[in-house]
């Protein structure tokens, strides 16, 4: 890594030297390590604005021209900043961000780049259908090819197949996914860069979801950094960044790590400069991490490639991601409930979307049924009397559990259950062999796994919450039982 921090040094980035080093982790890849102790509020490094990369401040754009730019659609998504990256690697050590692009990862273990059979072990989870492979692959032959093949004066065909490939495009989307910061134009009142690396937003190699790093409010002038790995700005890098010229590689701040609840540095800005600043005191020998925000496993293997296991929280036990989620999609709920009367059905299901626009229900692991799930539940299952009603006041129903759906969504967890290829049992027992497994179907096991625990613990809380309310009922019948019997008793009383 020296020639790495002597290249960045040398474009004015500031590295405190006698406080981190750059080195090899054994089960984190590149990482850095307190070489003192460090106090909070320390300083490790500075990154002028104009070395980090993106669509502001690589040359391409202003020389392929704002209108041909637009035309080929290079400003939406995050296929323009991977044609900039593509072509700074072209240029070679006359790009500025030469010696930066050299020591970027050639290899992912992200799904993106997984077989048919590895992706099967991910059957049952949201993974694979934010992947985005398709999406960026068309925004690859729809927007680079033409735009490349347009000017050959700055594309020269002879670098066309060494350079601008499918292969490479995939390359330089995954880096943008797993490596970028959303880092806005500098205005007075700017107060976050955030870190941008994931897709959905249509452009880099897939969809872009914002998940890359975030910077907050600097204690000194500026702001501090979350990163998000852009985690769909295109759906397989960004999702919804308002500006995708915002998504920016910025040198040495990715090459730090992250874990669930570790971080102890975080990226601050100024208004020239990006500073990396400690959080909490960080003893000698100690990786400094950075912070992905959190996400659950699924999201942390679709975008870096890993996944984090720690102790989990009430009411779940064991070990796994106190942030996973388990995605049920509102197809599921309406065939649970099966016994809901089929007329008026879609039209019921056409007024919820119109007024909600939310097809996808998100349980975490609280195991508690979210709101908006008792309450599409209940719709589905109001007479048509009620169901008048609901649309003359156009208010959803109150999501209160009751004895009518408590049935409807147990029978939606068997069936959002029923969707993995194997058991939560034969995934413990899998997880206990590690010899027999490769890194990427161990990655697989732990996230449906995860999702499987909160599933099995959702029902749990259910059954919990049933037994309780017909406890609930059976007493209130029971109250009312004995307060008939003793007003009989004091009538014939008041008789005699």
């Amino acid at each position: 890594m020296d020639s790495f921090t002597s290249w960045f040094e040398s474009r004015n980035g500031t590295l405190d030297s006698t406080s981190m080093t750059i080195t090899e982790i054994p089960g984190h890849g590149r990482g850095a390590i307190a070489l003192r102790d460090i106090p909070e509020g320390h300083t490790l490094f500075t990154i002028p604005r104009d070395l980090t990369l993106s669509t502001r401040t690589s040359a391409l754009p202003s020389l392929l021209g704002n209108v041909e730019w637009k035309r080929f659609g290079l400003d939406v998504g995050w296929a323009g900043l991977i044609l900039c990256m593509l072509w700074e690697e072209a240029q070679g050590p006359l790009s500025k961000w030469s010696g930066y692009i050299s020591v970027l990862p050639s290899e992912f273990d992200t799904p993106m780049f997984w077989s048919l059979t590895e992706l099967e072990e991910l059957k049952g989870t949201a993974v694979v259908d934010k992947i985005g492979k398709d999406d960026a692959e068309r925004d690859f032959y729809d927007k680079v090819i033409p735009t490349v093949q347009s000017r050959p004066e700055l594309f020269p065909p002879k670098s066309k197949h060494l350079h601008y490939t499918l292969e490479n495009y995939h390359l330089m989307g995954s880096r943008i996914l797993s490596r970028s910061f959303t880092v806005s134009k500098w205005t007075d009142d700017l107060e976050n860069v955030e870190p941008s690396g994931d897709a959905s937003a249509n452009g880099a190699n897939g969809n872009v979801d914002n998940t890359g790093m975030e910077v907050d409010e600097s204690p000194i002038n500026g702001a501090e950094q979350e990163p998000d790995s852009m985690e769909e700005s295109e759906d397989e890098h960004v999702e919804d960044i308002d500006d995708p010229s915002d998504v920016a590689m910025v040198p040495m701040a990715d090459m730090l790590n992250a874990r669930f609840e570790s971080e102890n540095a975080k990226l601050f800005y100024e208004q020239h400069n990006l500073k990396m600043i400690t959080t909490k005191h960080v003893k000698a020998g100690e990786q400094i991490w950075n912070t992905y925000g959190d996400p659950p496993n699924s999201d942390l293997l679709r975008r870096y490639g890993h996944v984090d296991v720690v102790p989990l929280c009430a009411p779940l036990t064991g070990e796994g991601n106190p942030e996973d989620v388990v995605e049920v999609r509102a197809d599921l709920v309406v065939s649970a409930a099966s016994n809901a009367s089929s007329e008026h059905l879609q039209e019921r299901i056409d007024w919820w979307l119109e007024n909600t626009d939310d097809d996808t229900f998100i349980i975490g692991t609280d195991c508690q049924l979210p709101e908006d799930l008792i309450s599409f539940i209940r719709l589905l299952l109001q007479t048509d009397m009620e169901w008048e009603k609901t649309k003359k006041k156009s208010k959803l129903p109150k999501p209160s559990l009751d004895a009518e759906v408590f049935p409807v969504a147990i029978e939606l967890l068997v069936k959002r259950l029923s969707e993995y290829p194997t058991t939560v049992q034969e995934d413990e027992s899998l997880l206990n062999e590690p010899s027999k497994l490769t890194t990427r179907k161990r990655n697989a096991i732990v996230v449906r796994l995860g999702e499987k625990y909160i599933l099995q613990g959702t029902m749990n809380e259910l059954h919990k919450s049933r037994e309780a309310l017909r406890a609930s009922e059976k007493d209130k019948n029971k109250r009312k039982s004995s307060h008939h019997s003793d007003a009989t008793t004091t009538s014939k009383k008041a008789r005699r």
